[in-house]
């Protein structure tokens, strides 16, 4: 089978010759690739000479685009603080919308603006011309509680959940209709899954997440499915609280990120969740050994059971030893899809 031919399997639940593996590379990607971080996130030509190369040397079945979650909120007019050789960051002091009333005047960008949602777009394009079907291609849109936090500032935000509900429900309802246009042109590219990255749903509580994320995050999965695509919700952080509105969301996957126990997730989502994750990127994947690293994997598969996607829980690091990487794709490459 062929790397997109095996996560296609997995995510519909179809037998695959062995496990997927799947782990977020981006400083890493450009370390292999020996380009500083601020090349890679502002060129998709690199970005894709990078993703090749390691798909390549590792033997990942997959590329993506994933970089920084700047994207959406620099072609918005946000200011962004760029650096040579680590990811951009907004400048949260003078948060786009720090001032609320701007938003009711706001109006999102088309994606095709010249700017960074099209680099990404046209990053999408070229993976799908090099690596054909042979690997499965992975667009990327900040989910709706991210970009609010991209946006207003998360001090604010997190201010406002109580002091300001309508103008939460009102931003969120911005962003999910900026992120499905963007969504929908990296679709048309060829993208055969969107990540949603909405790290900042991990700060809030099981209250506010059912009140205010929830049917935002619903709404962009529902929207990404109409439009025909797959959906990758990724949340960093501890998510033990919210794990089952996550699992309601009709995701074709789902990232456990390592503080959440694989079993509590997996109990929580049900078997049918393709669930992906859960290494300690740091203690885990870097620090760890190709041995230790093969045991952890099958502790995992244990508690994830069917419907498991071999990665870490977030981004591996950029200094992680390349033979523990391997290891990755070594167990993923020897075992089969646990029995549901």
């Amino acid at each position: 089978m062929t790397g997109r031919e095996r996560i296609l399997a997995v995510l519909e639940g179809q037998p695959a010759d062995h496990l997927p593996c799947m782990p977020i590379t981006m400083m890493f990607a450009a370390d292999v690739l020996g380009v500083p971080y601020g090349k890679y996130a502002r060129d998709h030509r690199v970005m894709v000479d990078a993703q090749v190369k390691t798909a390549e040397m590792f033997g990942f079945d997959y590329v993506s685009t994933i970089s920084d979650p700047a994207r959406e909120a620099a072609d918005y007019g946000a200011r962004v603080q760029w650096y040579d050789d680590q990811p951009p960051a907004i400048i949260e002091e003078e948060a786009l919308f720090a001032d609320k009333s701007l938003l009711g005047r706001a109006k999102a960008p088309d994606p095709f603006c010249g700017g960074r949602m099209e680099d990404r777009i046209r990053g999408v394009e070229l993976l799908r011309q090099r690596v054909g079907n042979e690997l499965f291609v992975e667009g990327w849109v900040e989910g709706p509680c991210a970009e609010g936090a991209d946006l207003r500032g998360i001090g604010r935000l997190m201010l406002d959940f109580s002091d300001d509900p309508e103008f939460v429900h009102a931003l969120f309802m911005f962003n999910v209709e900026a992120a499905l246009r963007f969504a929908a042109e990296q679709i048309k590219a060829g993208a055969d899954i969107i990540g949603i990255g909405d790290a900042a749903a991990s700060l809030v509580g099981p209250r506010i997440y059912k009140e205010f994320v929830w049917p935002w995050e619903k709404k962009l999965v529902d929207g990404i499915h109409a439009l025909g695509g797959r959906v990758r919700l990724h949340i960093c952080g501890n998510t033990r609280k919210v794990l089952d509105g996550m699992g309601a969301l009709g995701c074709a996957m789902v990232d456990i990120d390592f503080p959440v126990p694989m079993e509590e997730a997996r109990a929580s989502m049900g078997p049918r969740q393709t669930l992906a994750g859960n290494l300690n990127p740091v203690k885990d994947l870097r620090d760890g050994t190709p041995e230790t690293i093969q045991l952890a994997l099958k502790r995992l598969q244990q508690d994830a059971g069917a419907q498991w996607i071999v990665a870490a829980g977030c981004e591996i690091v950029r200094d992680t030893p390349h033979t523990n990487v391997r290891a990755l794709v070594e167990f993923a490459q020897m075992h089969t899809c646990a029995s549901a």
